[in-house]
């Protein structure tokens, strides 16, 4: 009986030092959630922290990660970014700004490991171009969005003028068929812009450039695509339309002012008649315009080539700092964005049962609240477009198109070329200077291209672009035997 009762009252004193013990002793905390900086380019939706919070549910739950986005507008994101890259600040993830120059000097981590190891989940969904697009000596640097991996102009009309004077787009393949309805246009509608075309308005197609526009040097696709070319020089694929559009300039079809004119033309205005819009196959034919616009206009194709390109495999790459002190969360949870549909919609739609509500198993129905206001990001540089519920009004016929585009569409003779510039740094930055002097009239019609072409191409080679154009088809001869 002694025994039974030391027993117990050993029990009890090792039940109370435990209450003691616990009254004093603080309780063991979960590992606080690490908060990953995201810069992202443009204005913020409105709901911006309803929608950070409804994800970052997810990414703590799953990955003890918060995600922090700060935005940049669209006019200094590419100098902030490069202050911050040059200056060696700190963040996570950036929509990258100058990939090619920034991955080849060592400002982005290298990812090729850590993709492998942590983001087979959504690169899985990606087309080859944008590996090839995006490797780099070898390496990966890039998470790319997986968006519109080709990309197509098209002329686009303002529905209300077609109907108002019952005109037919039948027989549209070049510009100059469409001066009929420019003059109808001009005649009827003095207030209206038949042609809605500002500084940054381009002609021409089937021209791939190896840089950008600002230095015109790249391959005419419907020529000798292992040779490199100025456009304005040695091709048609400008020259004809740059001579089209004097005309219309002439005629009255062109604003006078537009070679220096930032004017927005809104989509959903009847200000203009006809302009010129980028699209994809993730754009369904013309049910984004349409969507965004709240108008039927209507588009046709301009140019038949369906080409998948360096600079749409590097659209919207998402990159990590080199200098991050979270690499590996970093390329988790862009894997997690872009491997989850219920992430993907909810940033892309806004709050489900807000702006949108399910009407099938990938079919969705916006509702009134989507339009009102900026309440959900844009698809383009926000993540992967294959998880995206499909917006009920996309037909089947775009859907067909959508899919019969990505298998047909080819890849670029210059898809996977990274032209290293630092041999013609100083020649590439003269260049510029001239394009930007030149460029916008040109293209505009505001000039006489039978005089100003001439001293555009000489003012080039001033400038040193036959040394850019040396260079340029050195390093793509090398590119070339290797591929092939």
């Amino acid at each position: 009986m002694k025994m039974k009762r030391l027993v117990r009252n050993m029990a009890m004193s090792a039940l109370a030092a435990v209450s003691v013990a616990s009254v004093f002793t603080p309780a063991v905390k979960a590992e606080e959630p690490t908060t990953i900086t995201m810069y992202q380019i443009g204005t913020p939706p409105d709901n911006l922290d309803q929608l950070l919070a409804k994800v970052n549910e997810a990414f703590v739950r799953d990955l003890n990660l918060k995600l922090e986005i700060r935005y940049l507008g669209w006019g200094e994101y590419d100098d902030k970014m490069n202050v911050m890259t040059n200056s060696g600040e700190k963040y996570d993830i950036a929509r990258a700004s100058g990939y090619i120059q920034n991955a080849s000097k060592g400002a982005y981590a290298d990812l090729t490991d850590l993709i492998k190891e942590h983001a087979q989940d959504s690169f899985k969904y990606l087309d080859e171009a944008y590996i090839k697009g995006n490797t780099v000596d070898g390496k990966m640097y890039a998470f790319p969005v997986n968006g519109n991996v080709y990309a197509q102009e098209f002329y686009t009309f303002n529905p209300t003028f077609l109907k108002k004077y019952n005109l037919k787009l039948d027989g549209i393949k070049e510009l100059k068929d469409v001066e009929p309805l420019l003059q109808t246009i001009k005649d009827k509608e003095p207030g209206v812009a038949p042609l809605a075309a500002g500084r940054g308005w381009r002609v021409g197609h089937d021209f791939d450039y190896v840089i950008g526009d600002a230095v015109p040097l790249g391959v005419y696709l419907k020529g000798d695509t292992a040779k490199i070319v100025n456009p304005y020089e040695e091709t048609d694929a400008f020259i004809p339309e740059i001579k089209v559009m004097h005309e219309f300039y002439e005629k009255g079809f062109v604003p006078k002012d537009a070679a220096t004119s930032d004017q927005g033309y809104p989509l959903d205005a009847d200000t203009w008649f006809m302009r010129r819009e980028t699209v994809g196959p993730r754009d369904y034919g013309n049910y984004l315009l349409r969507a965004v616009s709240g108008k039927d206009l209507e588009i046709v194709p301009h140019g038949d080539s369906i080409i998948k390109t360096n600079a749409q495999a590097r659209m919207s790459n998402f990159v990590v700092a080199q200098n991050s002190d979270h690499v590996e969360e970093s390329v988790k949870l862009l894997n997690y964005i872009n491997s989850k549909p219920e992430i993907m919609n909810t940033l892309v739609y806004g709050l489900e049962g807000e702006n949108w509500e399910k009407v099938g198993e990938d079919k969705i129905k916006l509702l009134p609240k989507y339009n009102e206001g900026a309440t959900h990001m844009s698809a383009w540089n926000t993540g992967n477009a294959a998880l995206l519920y499909k917006d009920e009004r996309v037909t089947p016929e775009q859907l067909a198109a959508s899919e019969k585009g990505l298998k047909e569409a080819t890849d670029s003779p210059l898809l996977g070329f990274n032209f290293n510039q630092e041999p013609v740094a100083d020649e590439i930055a003269n260049v510029n200077n001239v394009v930007n002097e030149y460029v916008a009239g040109l293209h505009t019609g505001t000039v006489d291209p039978e005089k100003v072409l001439p001293e555009f191409n000489k003012a080039l080679k001033d400038a040193g672009i036959d040394k850019i154009k040396e260079e340029m088809q050195r390093q793509y001869d090398e590119f070339l035997k290797n591929k092939n």
